[in-house]
């Protein structure tokens, strides 16, 4: 199973000092808290992208190539990629170009976001989401897959004769998860690939977010990926840490009262009983991460939001060492005990390129020996 944090780059007011960062400095603190990450022991960062105030995020090839440079083990991964909006062929051109920078410690998360002005500012009608989020999978997919691809479809001009460049590492694609929320056509996407399915469920109670991983997981085994319990699910979550609980609480609040996603809202009581978000001791956190898999199943990828709100880079640093040292490896060898055999681990670049040969392998045997091996 995966560990790992992500980040929607807000740029947001510390509601206790009154000062606002600037971009600069927010997007620096994002390396150093990728840096961090991997210093900790954690397995992947994640990274949004927004296109509007007050996020930053609106290159994250940018970004995650420069965090390529100064890390050597942690997977760089979006928590929104936008394949609504953004052009397939130039997603299939820049996250091959970071795979290959990267060597393989890449893969996407597919979204439509959620800010809905996004779509007429790269000439889309928010109108056509789901369509468009369909369509444009499709075209990525067969770019990463075949060396010239013939395509005509419905938002973009035709491709004659296209060779997307450079060509994936070692011809494995980066893994896909589609994230979504609220959309079951999206999980549905996800469930006819056998690709991933991420729900951030951050802002959702537990039986929303059941019904759509059950919806994928249904649909998974539908097509013939495996049993419904092997499909490749990942979850959001927040958390804020201190030794004590009370400090926890008191020095997050007003944090969260001020956020700008959900503040002068629900109380941070009520948030805490309806949502993913624990504030509270490392082993309060422990205790509801494991809480997921009774509702949700097994699956293959925890993600943390921790430095958003305004929080000062110190603080989140704080909260990473804590997280790296006192929660993960807890985590990790709960859940792998919990977990059955038949239950795949989280894909990797290193996983993909084995099934790949092995694949490739089989192509070579003769039929006369696969009917054999067949028989045993």
């Amino acid at each position: 199973m995966q560990f790992g944090v992500f980040t929607v780059g807000d740029v947001t007011q510390d509601p206790t000092t009154g000062r606002t960062v600037s971009e600069a400095e927010r997007i620096k603190a994002m390396v150093a808290i990728a840096v961090k990450a991997e210093e900790v022991g954690l397995d992947v960062f994640a990274q949004g992208e927004h296109h509007n105030p007050p996020f930053v995020p609106s290159s994250p090839t940018t970004m995650l190539g420069f965090i390529a440079a100064q890390t050597s083990k942690i997977i760089l991964s979006t928590s929104t990629t936008l394949i609504t909006t953004n052009d397939p062929v130039k997603i299939a051109e820049d996250y091959a170009m970071l795979q290959h920078l990267a060597d393989g410690r890449v893969d996407l998360m597919m979204g439509r976001g959620n800010t809905g002005p996004v779509y007429p500012w790269f000439g889309q009608d928010i109108r056509n989401g789901i369509a468009l989020a369909v369509e444009n999978y499709a075209l990525l997919r067969r770019l990463w897959r075949e060396d010239v691809v013939d395509w005509e479809g419905k938002f973009r001009t035709p491709l004659q004769g296209f060779t997307s460049t450079p060509r994936p590492l070692d011809d494995v694609p980066p893994f896909v998860w589609h994230g979504s929320i609220r959309s079951p056509e999206i999980a549905e996407q996800a469930a006819y690939y056998g690709d991933g399915f991420f729900h951030n469920n951050i802002f959702w109670p537990i039986s929303h977010t059941k019904q759509m991983i059950d919806l994928y997981r249904r649909r998974f085994e539908h097509y013939g990926h495996g049993a419904a319990d092997q499909a490749i699910v990942g979850l959001g979550g927040q958390v804020f840490m201190r030794k004590n609980s009370q400090d926890a609480v008191k020095e997050f609040r007003p944090y969260f009262d001020n956020a700008p996603v959900y503040g002068h809202g629900p109380s941070l009581e009520d948030f805490t009983r309806e949502t993913p978000l624990t504030v509270g001791s490392p082993q309060q956190v422990i205790e509801r991460t494991l809480s997921f898999r009774e509702h949700f199943g097994d699956y293959q990828r925890q993600l943390f939001l921790m430095d958003h709100a305004g929080l000062p880079l110190k603080t989140v640093l704080e909260q990473l060492d804590i997280l790296g040292s006192e929660v993960v490896p807890v985590l990790r060898k709960e859940f792998e005990a919990k977990r059955p055999a038949h239950v795949p681990e989280a894909p990797t670049h290193a996983s993909l390129k084995a099934a790949a040969e092995r694949a490739r392998e089989l192509e070579t045997v003769s039929p006369e020996v696969v009917g054999l091996e067949g028989t045993r």
